[in-house]
C-alpha cells in the first residue's frame, strides 16, 4: 500500500532517531573509539542493518521513506527502485513494494564471471531510478552507484536513505555536483537529541560525541594516532 500521509519532517526525524536508539542500532564509546573504514577513529557507530530483524520499525521506517521521497521528488517521480549492495537492497525491495515499483539492485564491483554484470535485475534505457541504501557518510560511496545505474542508459537524479551522517560539509555537493538529490530521515544530530531526551547515554559520553558532531575532522586529527578500536 502507498503511504501518503505522515508526520512532518521534523516529527520523522525524532520517531526515526528513537527507532534507531530502541533496537541498540547506535553506538556510542568516546573512550575506546570506533574505527570507520576510513581508518579514522569515531566515537559513534550506527549499524542500520540491525533494523531488517525488527518487522514494526522497519516497516514503519520504510513508510516513512517512501512518503519522504514522494513529499519532495513527486509521487510519479520514478520507473524503478534500486538498491545499492548490500545494505540498501532490502530497504530497496520493501520501498519499491509501497511505490508499486520494480526492483533492481547494484553491485559494488562487477561481479566477474557470467555477464560480469553490475546491476541485477531488468533496467532499461530512459528509466527514472531511485537509489536506496541505509546511511550516507559523505556521499562519495553514492557516486559508484549512479554511475552504474547511468551507464544501462537510465537517469539517477535521487538516492534515498535511512540515515545521513548530517556532519560533512561536503555531502550534498559531492551528491548535487553528481546531479544527484539526497533524501534522508535522520542524522547525528536528531540521533543525540533524542539520545539526550530518553537518558540513553551518560552526560560525559554524550559531551564527547557532541564535540565530535561539531568539528569531526580535528576530533579525528586530534586522536589519529591513539589507535581506538
Amino acid at each position: 500500500m502507498i503511504p501518503t500521509g505522515f508526520p512532518p519532517a521534523e516529527e520523522i526525524a525524532r520517531l526515526s532517531a528513537g527507532m534507531l536508539l530502541e533496537v541498540g542500532a547506535v553506538h556510542f564509546n568516546a573512550a575506546e573509539p570506533f574505527t570507520l573504514a576510513s581508518g579514522l577513529p569515531s566515537p559513534t557507530y550506527i549499524d542500520c542493518r540491525r533494523l531488517i530483524s525488527f518487522p514494526r520499525l522497519r516497516a514503519t521506517l520504510m513508510d516513512f521513506l517512501t512518503v519522504t521521497v514522494m513529499r519532495d521528488a513527486g509521487f510519479e517521480a520514478f520507473d524503478i527502485v534500486a538498491g545499492g549492495e548490500t545494505a540498501g537492497i532490502p530497504f530497496a525491495a520493501m520501498v519499491a513494494e509501497r511505490m508499486a515499483l520494480p526492483m533492481a539492485y547494484v553491485r559494488k564491483k562487477p561481479k566477474g564471471y557470467g555477464r560480469n554484470a553490475r546491476i541485477e535485475g531488468l533496467m532499461r534505457e530512459g528509466q527514472r531510478v531511485l537509489l536506496i541504501e541505509d546511511l550516507t557518510t559523505d556521499g562519495g560511496s553514492k557516486l559508484s552507484f549512479v554511475d552504474a545505474i547511468r551507464d544501462t542508459g537510465a537517469t539517477c537524479a535521487h538516492t534515498a536513505v535511512i540515515f545521513s551522517y548530517g556532519i560533512f560539509p561536503e555531502t550534498v555537493p559531492t551528491l548535487e555536483g553528481h546531479g544527484v538529490r539526497l533524501h534522508a530521515l535522520c542524522t547525528w544530530w536528531d540521533v543525540l537529541a533524542e539520545a539526550r531526551a530518553r537518558a540513553a547515554f551518560d552526560a560525559g559520553t554524550l559531551r564527547e560525541v557532541e564535540s565530535f558532531l561539531v568539528s569531526p575532522r580535528a576530533w579525528q586529527d586530534a586522536r589519529r594516532g591513539d589507535g581506538g578500536g
